[in-house]
């Protein structure tokens, strides 16, 4: 196999022989992969349903959903538009003499990641508002427990297969269709899959955990009802926001980190590897796409389980098993002993390329197990983090605050560690080259993702377990056993979430990693020969200048405030949920007897309504920042700001995601009976605790995931320009510094805008009193 013959035409490889075929078998498994979509998706629509009042409530929450998401994209369609023609503005370097197709593709292929984005997230929140219903309805039966969690599981599994199917068959095409051209098209398809991610994981995120917190705090905390109590008007948008935050927004999260970490490796597989550089991640991605089916299909639980999360987590491991030995085979079968047989421009490396490839395949799949295992222990209701939380509720909110920011901040470090060595492990593969090096680390993402079908369905299973039980309470069609069964998903759902949310973190930074060391190769292909480049090239990336310490300082605070825009946001609108909520208790006595139902919609207009205002800002915010540092100070002021931007994201991400998910279940702990149980003041603390953790769990920490991407994708297609106004015969300095003072007014112009509404003001402006909302305007909204 590893004598497969390519011919070069000038800048472009023609594939030949044997790669073709393997490309097109990568496209059919992709296909086979989405086939077994479908027919889960069979599967689980065909199961029990339960009672009428159940359904009444899941559809509901299936139009709100639904009615939200679709508004989300005929907002999200203007960026699509813009970032199409910019696409095809920005020069390109590097490619065939064919540019102008090679922008077309650029552009076109955008769109097509920004679909099979939307896609996903809108089929994945479409199965989830149906599965929610149906794992509802099995928790009651006899072998609830077994049935309700295989439900959920495979529910998340038509997304894994989606996420799997979806981005290995537009890489696929790509390969095909430009060959060597394949890596600047893939730009394209990456930005646009991270583009509509961030924007749907923000608009999700801050729609989910506003009707959430609000929720929450008038309902369990002043009136003192159960979570999803039928009589707090925000229970159904809270419903409603788990399926737009956590199942669409992070089902396009996870699409864009496969998309992303695919297109990085084909990159620089191109120059490491040559032609076999374009096809090699390809295979470790269709391994992925049948490791996915069998981890799905393996993911049971038996009777001598604990409970849901040690299934999830014997499949996984199995997973991760069975891609390494595949990864193994495939590697000695396809690539050669040595550098000298590829095309590629490294044939002097005295390394074995399987051992290198191999290895680093090896380091992505033994990390993707041991963020799962960190996460677990400080998440996990049986750990003592989790725990110690718990108890410090003995003492009030405040010492929970505490204690779970220590549970982040400690995490934090951990899994930054871990990733660090990973990253660094694969570095030193390389053997002193650093196009290998940084392809060995684009190789190590890769390998994380060959699980990335288990880790989809881990994550998509959380949010239909948190429906699922409100579906159950607030219907009260469900008994004792049924309610303990829902609780411990639901439990397990949130370690999953934190899980994810981790793995996904990992895979910015290997992505972000691979695609810093890309910018800086097209820093150096755009600059051409000479020793005035040489020269200028080595000014640019010495820290020591002042403008990329400046740049530097400018990515880490991007990150902060990013994470404080979108914090801000769910608190914002959070205070209008509570204001209508408190309103509708305050006007409307009979709803705590029944006499009276309460005004679900709302709420839920509310919380539309402002998450399509405040997405806007932090969406500005990445693409422009990257924008404003690189034409204002230079492109190695723009690498600097790319390595603040992922070291410090690396450290907040975490931090957000493990103590918001630690405050979330030591909350459940309380309410399954210790340290006081429901009602008690050590329960009130835990549901402050958990209010505060929410929008970091839920909207600023997962969100950072896909804004490194973006911001490394931005880069990447700008370098070519900055580079231009910057050095040369072109260089001009009046038109790069007027684009870097358009940007920076865009972002503060759109900053001070999301500051002029005051908490507790409604998305329209009102105060939070009664509005002239019709009978009918709200039974249409709550079915």
């Amino acid at each position: 196999m590893s004598g497969t013959t390519i011919v070069a035409e000038g800048d472009k490889v023609a594939l030949t022989g044997n790669n073709v075929t393997y490309i097109v078998v990568a496209a059919v498994i992709a296909l086979v992969a989405l086939g077994f979509a479908f027919t889960l998706v069979r599967a689980v629509l065909g199961t029990g349903k339960g009672t009428v009042k159940m359904q009444e409530i899941a559809g509901a929450v299936q139009e709100g959903a639904t009615a939200y998401l679709f508004r989300q994209f005929k907002t999200l369609a203007i960026f699509v538009v813009i970032a199409v023609v910019v696409l095809f503005v920005l020069p390109v370097h590097g490619v065939s003499d064919n540019v102008t197709a090679v922008k077309i593709g650029r552009s076109a292929f955008f769109v097509v990641g920004a679909v099979f984005s939307a896609f996903i997230g809108g089929a994945g929140m479409a199965l989830a508002t149906r599965a929610n219903l149906r794992v509802a309805a099995a928790a009651r039966e006899d072998g609830g427990r077994e049935k309700a969690m295989s439900i959920a599981f495979r529910s998340g599994g038509v997304v894994g297969f989606l996420t799997v199917g979806l981005g290995l068959l537009g890489a696929a095409i790509v390969v095909l269709v430009y060959k060597g051209d394949a890596p600047t098209v893939l730009e394209g398809f990456g930005f646009g899959a991270a583009l509509l991610a961030m924007f749907m994981r923000v608009g999700g995120g801050i729609f989910t955990k506003a009707a959430d917190v609000g929720a929450d705090l008038v309902g369990k905390v002043e009136q003192g009802i159960p979570e999803d109590d039928p009589r707090n008007a925000a229970t159904i948008a809270d419903n409603v926001g788990d399926n737009v935050g956590d199942c669409a927004g992070m089902a396009a999260d996870l699409f864009e980190s496969y998309a992303v970490m695919l297109v990085a490796s084909l990159i620089l597989g191109k120059t490491a590897f040559g032609t076999q550089g374009l096809v090699f991640p390809l295979i470790v991605a269709t391994i992925g796409a049948l490791v996915a089916i069998v981890g799905v299909f393996i993911t049971r639980l038996r009777t001598s389980d604990r409970s849901g999360l040690t299934a999830i987590n014997r499949a996984f491991y199995i997973s991760a098993v069975i891609s390494a030995v595949l990864v193994g085979v495939a590697t000695w079968l396809y690539l050669p002993a040595s550098f000298k047989e590829f095309d590629g421009g490294l044939q002097d490396v005295d390394a074995n390329p399987r051992v290198v490839a191999l290895a680093a395949v090896v380091i992505g799949i033994v990390l993707a197990a041991a963020i799962q295992a960190l996460t677990g222990y400080f998440t996990e209701t049986s750990r003592r983090p989790v725990r110690d939380i718990g108890r410090s509720s003995e003492t009030g909110p405040a010492t929970v605050i505490l204690a779970g920011i220590s549970v982040g901040l400690e995490s934090a470090v951990y899994s930054a560690l871990l990733i660090g060595a990973a990253v660094f492990g694969a570095f030193l593969l390389g053997t002193g080259s650093i196009t290998l090096s940084l392809f060995a680390v684009a190789l190590a993402g890769c390998g994380l993702l060959t699980t990335v079908g288990v880790i989809v369905a881990m994550d998509t299973f959380g949010p239909i377990s948190d429906n699922a039980q409100g579906i159950a309470e607030m219907s009260g069609d469900i008994d004792e056993r049924g309610a303990r069964t829902l609780t411990d998903l639901d439990a397990v759902g949130n370690t999953t979430k934190a899980i994810t949310k981790g793995i996904a973190i990992a895979t910015a930074v290997l992505a972000a990693t691979a695609l810093f060391g890309s910018y800086t190769d097209t820093l150096v292909s755009t600059l051409g020969g000479g020793e005035a480049a040489a020269a200028k090239l080595a000014e640019w990336l010495n820290i020591s200048n002042p403008a990329n310490l400046v740049g530097l300082i400018c990515g880490a605070a991007v990150v902060f405030l990013f994470s404080g825009l979108a914090i801000n946001a769910v608190s914002r609108s959070a205070g209008a949920v509570v204001m209508e909520v408190r309103r509708q208790f305050r006007e409307f006595p009979g709803i705590m007897d029944g006499s009276q139902r309460p005004e679900y919609g709302k709420v839920v207009d509310i919380c539309t309504r402002d998450a399509q205002r405040e997405l806007m800002t932090p969406g500005l915010l990445a693409v422009l920042a990257p924008i404003a540092v690189g034409f204002g100070l230079g492109p190695g002021a723009l690498v600097s700001y790319l390595a603040g931007a992922i070291g410090t994201g690396t450290l907040m991400a975490v931090f957000l995601a493990n103590s918001g998910g630690a405050w979330d279940n030591a909350k459940k702990m309380v309410e399954d009976g210790e340290f006081g149980g429901k009602g008690s003041p050590q329960h009130a603390a835990t549901v402050i605790g958990d209010t505060v953790g929410d929008p970091f769990k839920d909207t600023a920490g997962p969100a950072i995931n896909p804004l490194i991407k973006v911001m490394n994708l931005v880069a990447l297609l700008i370098a070519p320009a900055v580079v231009t106004l910057s050095f040369g015969a072109d260089a001009n300095t009046g038109v790069r510094v007027a684009i870097a003072v358009v940007a920076f007014a865009i972002i503060a112009g759109a900053v001070v805008f999301s500051k002029r509404k005051p908490i507790g003001v409604g998305g329209d402006g009102d105060s939070g009193k009664a509005d002239a909302a019709s009978a009918a305007d709200r039974e249409s909204v709550t079915a």
